[in-house]
């Protein structure tokens, strides 16, 4: 199991510090989130290999006029990724896990790009490969999903990531649909957190390489383990950056932070990358609070 206690401990605290500190700030809250919407659209999208930049995201999601031709597809992803976003944003509380949300989630996300296949598994003669991997076939798909979505709601015992990361990685191994798996994969696990109070995560394009390798892992022998490691880093950025906001701190950057102090930029950064330190990205940039003391990666906070 990747994520041990200290990590356990440290979430739970974020966790703790994060319910103190939001009281009274939802509009705080919807502000950080919805800024944060053009950079999970465009990293999740990336991951499927959208050749979209952010700043082209951003622009369409706005209804700028984009500087190149693209595709019509990519214009599209990019919508209807925001507003399936949007909508968990809203519906988490009152919607549970079930068939019916994950189908109607693909509908939106599908829809204008290919509706023939929009909101719905595939069906017979609809076979899907990723890499080397093939799918179940898919008179099995329903009644896997079945038993994913049970085995999930039904575990009580389990910490809450190591359900999210095995229920990912048998939902991807599903493979249920013909096209929009791992975008709606990546939704659920922001859905799951959500569900239980917490704040979304992004899993970025930068970190495609270790997240496709959890795939293999799972499927080779089991192993849950580095896609546990990516969401406890995941979820403990999410919870840093939404606490440094709701203390009303000055931000700078991490290269700023660096310079100001004459610390080692390797040291801090790989600091930053292993959440020893309350550093969160926007926009790819590291970010920090400059009330922050590093010493050596503990967090030390000025009286």
């Amino acid at each position: 199991m990747a994520i041990t206690k200290p990590i356990r401990d440290r979430i739970k605290n974020l966790r703790a510090e994060f319910d103190i500190l939001r009281k009274g700030k939802d509009s705080l809250l919807a502000i950080i989130d919805d800024a944060e919407v053009p950079e999970s659209v465009y990293n999740s999208n990336a991951i499927e290999n959208s050749t979209l930049t952010l700043r082209e995201t951003e622009k369409i999601l706005l209804d700028m006029e984009v500087s190149r031709n693209v595709s019509l597809r990519e214009v599209y992803e990019a919508k209807n990724l925001a507003r399936v976003i949007d909508y968990i944003r809203h519906k988490s509380k009152e919607s549970n896990l079930n068939q019916e949300l994950i189908l109607l989630l693909h509908q939106m996300l599908i829809v204008g790009i290919d509706d023939a296949i929009a909101g719905r598994f595939r069906v017979a003669g609809e076979f899907v490969r990723v890499g080397t991997h093939v799918a179940p076939a898919p008179e099995k798909v329903e009644r896997m999903i079945e038993v994913l979505i049970t085995d999930y709601t039904s575990n009580f015992s389990d910490y809450f990531l190591d359900t999210i990361a095995l229920f990912h990685l048998d939902f991807e191994t599903i493979h249920p649909f013909c096209d929009g798996n791992g975008r709606i994969g990546r939704i659920l696990i922001s859905f799951q957190l959500q569900r239980l109070g917490f704040p979304m995560i992004i899993i970025r394009d930068k970190e495609k390489g270790e997240y496709y390798k959890s795939f293999g892992d799972y499927r080779t022998n089991g192993n849950t383990k580095r896609l546990e490691k990516i969401l406890a880093l995941g979820l403990m950025e999410s919870l840093h950056k939404r606490i440094t906001y709701l203390k009303g701190d000055t931000i700078i950057t991490l290269s700023e932070f660096i310079k100001v102090r004459s610390l080692s930029a390797s040291a801090v950064t790989n600091a930053a990358r292993r959440q020893n330190i309350p550093a969160f990205r926007e926009k790819g940039v590291w970010k920090i609070s400059e009330h922050f003391e590093y010493k050596g990666g503990e967090k030390v906070e000025k009286k």
